[in-house]
């Protein structure tokens, strides 16, 4: 772990320096998380059934070009998916996965579109640093959980957005990604499901 730790950091001292000299451009916005795969339902060999809501939540980004078609950016982005597992002849247990993403994103500008300016269509990639807290309550409708698992866990990032101008440095920006979870979801070894989803997002960029 201590030598991820120090790579990790080798790293970002190593491109942020020239990161820094670049003009960034910062966003936010609005999101709409649709589960997917084994989130949005999972079947136990006990006959359980988990499965989970769509749900709202925010992303802040910070894009740093490094020329007119390419741009690397840090994406950080929360959501709390709720839902429930029903389990015949048991009462029903209402589930929460709160996560917070930190994520590390490559976009391609392609056609017309700009880095430098953040403005057209570009294709996304990257990974993500997933931070997540799965909780369950017994029947409660105020949810106060009773049971508590953490779990860090890899995720992977792939989609697409556009920007187009609104005044100055203002753009609106759209973007339509799927986040995979890559990691610690073996629901047969005890593993949460894996947090998979289509996250659709609109908000500015300035």
């Amino acid at each position: 772990m201590k030598t991820w730790i120090l790579a990790a950091t080798t790293l970002a001292l190593t491109v942020g320096a020239p990161l820094a000299a670049q003009e960034p451009h910062f966003g936010l916005g609005v999101t709409v998380g649709v589960p997917t795969g084994a989130l949005n339902s999972t079947t136990y060999a006990g006959g359980a059934t988990e499965s989970y809501d769509s749900t709202l939540g925010l992303q802040f980004t910070a894009s740093f070009p490094v020329d007119r078609s390419l741009a690397w950016r840090l994406n950080l982005s929360g959501q709390t998916f709720s839902g429930h597992v029903d389990e015949p002849g048991q009462f029903r247990v209402n589930t929460q996965d709160a996560m917070f993403s930190i994520g590390a994103d490559a976009q391609i500008f392609v056609g017309g579109g700009n880095a430098q300016r953040h403005i057209g269509t570009y294709l996304i990639g990257g990974l993500a640093l997933d931070l997540e807290r799965f909780s369950s309550s017994y029947d409660d409708p105020s949810y106060y959980p009773d049971t508590v698992t953490n779990k860090s866990r890899m995720g992977l990032n792939v989609g697409i957005g556009h920007s187009m101008r609104y005044i100055g440095r203002w753009r609106w920006n759209f973007e339509a990604t799927y986040h995979k979870t890559l990691s610690s979801h073996d629901t047969g070894a005890g593993d949460p499901p894996a947090a998979d989803f289509i996250r659709l997002g609109a908000g500015v960029v300035f």
